[in-house]
């Protein structure tokens, strides 16, 4: 089947500036075009422009998605390299990912806090609990990133 930008980038859920901006940039040399200069997408396009979005919002800029294609297109000999760039965005990945539960963690806890504060009417009630008047879930994130109960 045939897609044009619009109909391929409402498949991914992405903009069709986005696929634009893509090609303009030189990362969709598989794409083929119509006679009249249009690009027109197959349904094999599909995976490769996921690929592609999954790199960019795992972090790599154009310029290293660039490259990646680039080892693509040499076929096997590049499997290697290729293999290394998943590995380190996975990597980098499972990093930001630590690093958001910690945050929601944190974000769990401040609005038990609060909330408990609004039901007491004050942040007194909450700020001068001991230590263990804090239910241990709250507790052991409080110790785990080393903060005292505020």
């Amino acid at each position: 089947m045939l897609y044009t930008v619009g109909e391929m980038a409402r498949l991914l859920g992405i903009a069709a500036s986005t696929l634009r901006y893509y090609d303009q940039e030189g990362l969709l040399p598989f794409v083929e075009r119509s006679q009249g200069g249009i690009r027109v997408f197959t349904d094999s396009d599909y995976g490769p422009l996921l690929v592609i979005g999954c790199l960019k919002k795992s972090g790599l800029s154009i310029k290293e998605i660039k490259q990646f294609i680039g080892l693509a297109e040499q076929g096997d000999a590049s499997l290697g390299q290729r293999l290394e760039i998943f590995r380190r965005r996975r990597a980098a990945v499972e990093r930001q990912i630590a690093e958001l539960q910690r945050m929601l963690s944190l974000l769990e806890y401040k609005c038990w806090y609060y909330e408990t504060a609004c039901q007491a009417g004050t942040e007194d009630a909450v700020r001068n609990l001991r230590p263990c008047d804090i239910p241990p879930e709250w507790r052991a994130i409080l110790e785990k990133m080393n903060l005292h109960s505020e």
